[in-house]
């Protein structure tokens, strides 16, 4: 792909991962988010959360399937997205459901355990976030840096988790997101249990010496 497409795909990916925060705060400006605007609020951050986070999930497996390799690019800004939108989530339910209370909020927490579910998800994303950039990319070096962050897979279960648990009546939008993310991990266990065994390491063999 040449610079300039690239370039624009990067600004594509960027405004339209921003589209849904606009859409939000314009129908929060004029009052459209229903009869419980803030349970609205939290829900559509939530859910933007989690799309963003298995989209971020599908780059890799789709790059490899198809073989366009340019898409790369979109995993970090993706994953970002995920934990921008996670934040969000988190920060309406702490100002607007709990009032700022940290009391309030541990209390609910411990009352209601998909909210213990869904803040480890969100705790596990902080050093995926961190360690977003080539910087840290470099200081941590690729191995240990796919390894870290192998964590995606674990936030992404606990947000479909925290959602199942959260819904109350029709669990059918869950249970789809539920089913994509076994499909990537099911890749992911199919591509590790295909990959070719590591070649066993050369021995010397030291001839005793002979007498003429």
């Amino acid at each position: 792909m040449k610079e300039n497409d690239l370039r624009f795909a990067r600004w594509l990916v960027l405004v339209n991962a921003a589209v849904p925060l606009a859409l939000l705060a314009w129908d929060a400006w004029h009052h459209r988010l229903g009869a419980n605007p803030v349970n609205f609020a939290i829900l559509t951050t939530g859910l933007m959360a989690l799309i963003f986070l298995l989209l971020t999930l599908l780059v890799t497996p789709l790059r490899k399937i198809s073989g366009w390799n340019w898409i790369i690019f979109s995993r970090r800004t993706l994953g970002l997205y995920a934990f921008f939108y996670a934040c969000l989530h988190f920060l309406i339910f702490f100002c607007f459901d709990r009032s700022f209370s940290v009391s309030g909020t541990m209390s609910e927490m411990l009352k209601r355990k998909y909210l213990l579910v869904g803040i480890t998800g969100l705790i596990v994303m902080v050093p995926l976030a961190v360690t977003s950039t080539n910087a840290m990319i470099k200081r941590l070096g690729g191995k240990r840096w796919r390894a870290l962050h192998r964590l995606a897979y674990v936030a992404a279960i606990a947000g479909v988790i925290h959602y199942y648990m959260q819904t109350k009546a029709d669990v059918r939008q869950p249970l789809a997101f539920a089913t994509v993310l076994a499909i990537l991990l099911g890749y992911r266990l199919m591509v590790y249990w295909q990959r070719p065994a590591p070649a066993p390491a050369a021995t010397t063999v030291i001839k005793p010496a002979t007498k003429e």
